[in-house]
């Protein structure tokens, strides 16, 4: 069993990351479902990988039921407004987890549809996931979810709809566009100030919301340079950082564990040369703009 476990790990890993959107949590469920495994009857499993996966999506069930009871508890709550960072985040990955694997991992999904994903029901990301990402067959799935496989499908074909329905169709001056916020963030995260440079129009406007830099008031930065020097501070905010469609157009969103805390929304020129970004991360503004996935990305 161990070594199978081990042999059958990076795909366990895979499914759990998708269900859960945190590799900290990721790696507690297969921790939880090794040691349900091996307590386990195997004698008559044939396909050892899918009863495998079988236990760690239970475990990853659990943990989704779990997260979206303490969020329900938090909002009903008398007094609160909008959920703080603190009491969204999940409490096995406070402080652990390795960033630069948790990067990784996201840009292997997509920070984008990892945002989606997290506003689908339990049932929904479990029959999507399981189905439309690993083709498990959906009389497989409904055990899981205590539902018929027609009931399983229809979890499944909503949780489609919600993920692709409201994706556009590409463009010729979106690829240009998407290409240039892609590059934006490459350089960035490998700190190249030259071709932040060159993706900038000379008289660039940068506007940030209060709550993006230590300030007391929002900060208005001019010029392709000092915006250039910026975004090199920010460095290590651009690893967790992906390129997702903000009201239907090209941008980037840092979304630890699928939840959004900021956005980098463009404007560009006619060349796609980017005139002005406006950096968000308040609450009521974030919860204002509809963050979608790439018509590519969906099926990763």
């Amino acid at each position: 069993m161990a070594a199978r476990f081990e042999a059958d790990r990076a795909h366990l890993t895979a499914v759990a990351y998708r269900l859960l959107g945190s590799a900290a949590e990721a790696d507690d469920a297969l921790q939880e479902a090794w040691l349900r495994a091996r307590q386990g009857d195997i004698g008559e499993v044939e396909n050892l990988t899918g009863w495998l996966t079988t236990v760690v999506t239970r475990v990853c069930l659990n943990l989704l039921r779990a997260r979206r009871n303490r969020r329900e508890e938090f909002l009903d709550a008398p007094g609160q407004g909008h959920e703080p960072a603190h009491a969204r985040e999940s409490a096995p990955s406070d402080g652990a987890g390795d960033p630069a694997r948790e990067a990784l991992l996201a840009d292997e999904v997509g920070v984008a549809l990892l945002v989606v994903l997290d506003t689908l029901a339990p049932a929904e990301r479990v029959a999507f996931v399981l189905h439309d990402m690993f083709s498990v067959p959906f009389d497989e799935i409904a055990p899981l979810l205590e539902k018929t496989p027609a009931a399983t499908r229809q979890l499944a074909s909503r949780a489609r709809r919600r993920v692709r329905g409201r994706t556009p169709a590409p463009t010729a001056d979106g690829g240009r566009r998407r290409a240039a916020v892609e590059a934006f963030l490459a350089a960035t995260r490998g700190g190249d100030f030259a071709a932040l440079v060159a993706l900038l129009a000379p008289d660039v406007v940068l506007h940030a919301d209060a709550l993006v830099v230590p300030t007391p008031e929002p900060i208005t930065v001019r010029g392709a340079e000092p915006v250039a020097q910026g975004a090199m501070a920010a460095m290590a905010r651009a690893q967790v950082t992906g390129v997702a469609l903000l009201d239907g157009r090209p941008g980037l969103v840092m979304a630890p564990q699928g939840r959004p805390r900021l956005v980098l929304a463009f404007t560009f020129d006619d060349h796609a040369t980017i005139t002005r970004i406006d950096v968000v991360a308040e609450p009521d503004r974030l919860r204002e703009i509809e963050i979608d996935v790439f018509e590519d990305e969906v099926a990763q």
